[in-house]
């Protein structure tokens, strides 16, 4: 699992949301998207992730990002998922694994011992001309968030 660079172009994706509505990276183009990769839909770490982004959407909205969730999981659960928790912005179903493969984030890992494939907590933050502008590799869920903020307040 090789993660991309800053500086790079971001792979540009079609996908669907919860939805079952086409969202693409490219129609974001001329604004700046945060797309932040999860594991699975309705898990502590990533249910805690998704509340905080939900808690600070408004911040995110008055610096013009759009905030994208992706994880593997079909449409269904992502609208199970979404509306448990009221999560007001959009989650992408990757189930054929192309956008996580294409961003690096599929790979080996490893819980309790056990090795198995699954997607790994990542986040990039894309710039209003699809260049890759931070890449966030380790990520703690619960204040995630807030550190994305941090970063967007001092790059103006």
């Amino acid at each position: 699992m090789a993660l991309l660079k800053e500086g790079g172009t971001a792979p540009d994706f079609t996908g669907t949301d919860q939805d079952g509505k086409s969202v693409s990276l490219s129609e974001y183009r001329g604004s700046k998207v945060l797309i932040y990769f999860y594991p699975k839909d309705d898990t502590p770490g990533c249910t805690a992730e998704a509340c905080a982004f939900r808690d600070n959407l408004p911040n995110f909205n008055k610096l013009g990002v759009t905030v994208l969730g992706v994880s593997t999981d079909p449409e269904a659960k992502h609208r199970k998922f979404a509306d448990k928790h009221s999560l007001p912005f959009r989650l992408v179903a990757d189930s054929d694994k192309v956008i996580v493969q294409a961003y690096g984030v599929w790979g080996p890992k490893k819980f309790m011992g056990k090795e198995y494939m699954g997607t790994s907590r990542v986040s990039y933050m894309i710039d209003e001309a699809g260049l890759i502008a931070k890449v966030w590799p380790k990520v703690k869920p619960a204040v995630h968030p807030e550190e994305v903020l941090g970063w967007l307040q001092a790059n103006k």
